[in-house]
């Protein structure tokens, strides 16, 4: 399965990934601006710039306003980023790819992409976004349950979990970007009794606050939030465990095809490099420093995945 069969499962699973995960990253700065201290103006530029599209909306838009930046990351069919456009691309991947999806994963992708639609029909008021946002993360997991419950283990599904583990990553490092950013204005802050319920917030958007609690307890700290975000191999979300996956998947498909791929070694490179690192080293060079580096590698491996394996007509 190469070319574009492979292309719309690898791009279909990314989209549905990065639905979730805008959701995710949106709630994280939401949450955290509610603790912080400077004007919203501030807060939603902040939540902007961790999601990659301050530029794009700055071209569109003159101000922050809560209205104007809640409606381009939901609902702006302009803006390739919103949810609205993502659930759209996806379920287009999955149209393209359809043949060889179960019957369970397209109903499950077609359903959310017309639930996600009638919540957006119109503006969501801030009060309401919390709730918005459940509702998305909800549409995506049930595709993530259908393919996993479902589809068969061979070439597909691994193209379907590297796009799903690729996006993963690149979101847990955006989340915890969104804590940088926010703090940027207030340094005095770090280590304060708002700091940690910053970094309580970053724990629940990813879904890790009660694990996190079971291993640490009441202790939290920036160090230790980050270690098992980045670091912590038994946590689904952390780049560990994502990039763990993503080996192992790009394992599975050298042995269906027979061939050595770049790819896999990249992704070996990033295990070792950036993610067999304590996390006292990362500190040390300095946190976002480390997220940018990240970013670039694992779009650089998304990259070299589509090269290795002929990807044709890809959508991004």
């Amino acid at each position: 399965m190469l070319g574009k069969t492979a292309a719309s499962l690898f791009w279909m699973s990314r989209l549905l990934e990065r639905t979730e995960n805008s959701a995710r990253l949106i709630e994280a700065g939401f949450r955290i601006a509610l603790t912080h201290s400077s004007s919203a103006a501030d807060e939603w530029a902040s939540i902007l710039a961790s999601s990659g599209a301050k530029k794009s909306y700055l071209a569109k838009h003159a101000d922050y306003s809560s209205a104007k930046v809640i409606d381009f990351l939901l609902r702006d069919k302009d803006n390739p980023g919103s949810i609205i456009s993502l659930i759209k691309q996806a379920r287009d991947s999955a149209r393209t790819g359809r043949i060889a999806l179960t019957r369970e994963v397209w109903e499950a992708t077609n359903e959310a992409w017309m639930n996600l639609k009638t919540a957006l029909a119109n503006p969501v008021d801030e009060r309401d976004l919390p709730d918005v946002l459940t509702v998305i993360r909800q549409q995506s997991s049930l595709v993530r349950g259908a393919v996993l419950g479902t589809m068969l283990r061979n070439d597909g599904f691994n193209f379907i979990r590297l796009g799903t583990f690729i996006e993963r990553a690149d979101s847990t490092a955006r989340i915890l970007d969104v804590k940088y950013y926010l703090l940027l204005p207030s340094i005095a802050q770090i280590g304060s009794a708002v700091d940690n319920v910053q970094w309580e917030t970053i724990l629940r958007s990813v879904s890790a606050q009660r694990s996190y609690r079971w291993l640490n307890g009441s202790d939290i700290s920036a160090l230790s939030v980050a270690e098992y975000l980045i670091l912590h191999r038994q946590m689904p979300r952390s780049l560990a465990f994502c990039y763990a996956q993503i080996s192992e998947n790009l394992g599975y498909l050298e042995r269906d095809y027979g061939n050595e791929v770049t790819s896999h070694r990249l992704a070996d490179d990033i295990c070792d490099r950036l993610l067999g690192q304590p996390v006292q080293n990362i500190f040390e060079a300095g946190l976002h420093e480390f997220i940018i580096e990240f970013l670039a590698a694992n779009n650089g491996l998304a990259a070299q995945i589509e090269t290795d394996y002929n990807f044709q007509d890809r959508i991004s």
